[in-house]
């Protein structure tokens, strides 16, 4: 469905980027797609098309420059390797600029590391309208909720081992002191409840793939970006 294309970075730097556009796609709003510790693999372009079939365009910047695993530990190790800040400033920034270049409007979502550059993006990144977060969050004293200009939305599990709820606690009570527009949903599942490869023998012991709780962020995801990009 979606194609493979070259966007800059604010430094001038190429990045690759897997671009999925619905039919139809003049005046459509778009949505950057930021990959898990995996990689730009199948399951993360299948997010992107499933956007473009919801009719917006959207785009997943390579962040491990080609780089995918299904390893964990390896995945760990691309992950460890990754400049969390260059990544959000200026590959993410730079997918921003893209899409806003046929764009309106254009938001950013993330899983797992994904969602932790979601929220470094919403900090540090001008251009985008709006965010929507699963299950991942950075070290908090790299959020600046002063910073944070656009609504937000993010989807937690309860039962998450890599990133736990009072940590979540911790930045709802930060998001509110600094006024930022804000909506949490808790979800009783484990880590990458929304990962439809997290089944069976091929999933970690702490993540686990959750059909209901995937279809109602899916539908709140949906509402969100159609309320703030349409």
């Amino acid at each position: 469905m979606g194609t493979m294309v070259e966007f800059k970075r604010p430094d001038g730097q190429g990045v690759q980027g897997y671009l999925a556009e619905p039919a139809g796609s003049a005046g459509a709003p778009g949505v950057v797609v930021i990959q898990e510790w995996w990689g730009l693999n199948a399951q993360i372009r299948g997010v992107a098309d499933r956007y473009a079939a919801a009719g917006y365009v959207a785009l997943v910047p390579d962040l491990y420059r080609g780089k995918s695993t299904v390893e964990a530990a390896e995945a760990e190790h691309l992950m460890s390797n990754l400049n969390f800040g260059d990544a959000a400033g200026q590959d993410v920034r730079g997918a921003v600029q893209y899409l806003k270049a046929r764009c309106p409007k254009v938001g950013v979502s993330g899983y797992c590391m994904g969602g932790a550059l979601t929220l470094l993006a919403a900090v540090n990144v001008p251009g985008a309208d709006a965010a929507v977060v699963y299950y991942g969050y950075p070290p908090l004293e790299f959020i600046d909720p002063a910073k944070i200009r656009i609504p937000l939305l993010a989807h937690w599990a309860t039962g998450d081992e890599f990133f736990a709820i009072a940590g979540v606690d911790k930045l709802a009570d930060m998001l509110r002191a600094g006024g930022v527009n804000f909506e949490f949903h808790r979800y009783p599942a484990k880590h990458a409840f929304a990962n439809e490869t997290q089944v069976g023998a091929a999933r970690l012991p702490t993540t686990e793939y959750q059909p209901e709780a995937a279809a109602l962020a899916w539908d709140r995801t949906l509402a969100f970006f159609g309320k703030h990009l349409r």
